[in-house]
């Protein structure tokens, strides 16, 4: 759960190889379904393309639960592993890459179209302005009224925010914290209010 870059905004590169087309778009993308759909989106815009070939890593760059890739038509092996591997390599997460080949009539190999389809993403990353996500953890906590103000100014502090309040004859909140301040936050919480307030981590 460590802060990790991901794209800024999106990045388009297009080459010609032996007249083949090749036009490489790279996305933000968080999670499968948006990763999904700007592939579906980029179908929708190059219809006429013999080939939209595609790789994603819709979360944190080592999660491997959430990569996909396709061959889309293309020899196995030729275009979707080495979409992600230089994807993988760049260590971004939340990324989409979709390269689409109007094809002009002249094969490359299974060698060219490795090359191909992988330099066309290199070519991209390197254009690519990335941003740095930091991961939130979720917490519940209960406090007194009284104690509410410490708590909201402690999340200011920290850009943590109240996801949801219950305010009953306590008051129950669910918090949001980028990871790097948890440890900060519960010292300081617990030094404030003596001992008194915990934060009760939410089980994902």
């Amino acid at each position: 759960m460590q802060p990790y870059p991901i794209p800024a905004g999106p990045v388009s590169v297009s080459e010609e190889i032996k007249k083949s087309r090749f036009i490489t778009l790279l996305a933000p993308t968080c999670g499968p379904d948006a990763a999904k759909a700007f592939i579906q989106q980029t179908r929708d815009e190059h219809p006429a393309a013999r080939h939209h070939c595609w790789a994603f890593i819709a979360g944190p760059p080592n999660d491997s639960q959430q990569l996909g890739f396709s061959d889309d038509g293309e020899p196995s092996g030729t275009a979707g592993k080495p979409i992600l591997a230089q994807l993988m390599g760049s260590g971004i997460g939340e990324i989409t890459a979709v390269v689409v080949r109007y094809y002009g009539g002249i094969k490359l190999g299974t060698g060219g179209l490795v090359r191909a389809y992988g330099s066309g993403v290199q070519q991209a990353l390197k254009q690519l302005i990335v941003s740095n996500k930091v991961p939130q953890a979720e917490y519940t906590l209960q406090c007194d009224y009284a104690q509410l103000a410490l708590v909201e100014n402690l999340l200011q502090q920290t850009e943590g925010r109240i996801v949801q309040g219950e305010y009953g004859v306590c008051v129950m909140l669910h918090l949001a914290l980028p990871v790097t301040v948890v440890e900060t936050f519960g010292k300081k919480l617990r030094d404030l209010s003596r001992g008194n307030l915990q934060l009760i981590p939410v089980s994902q």
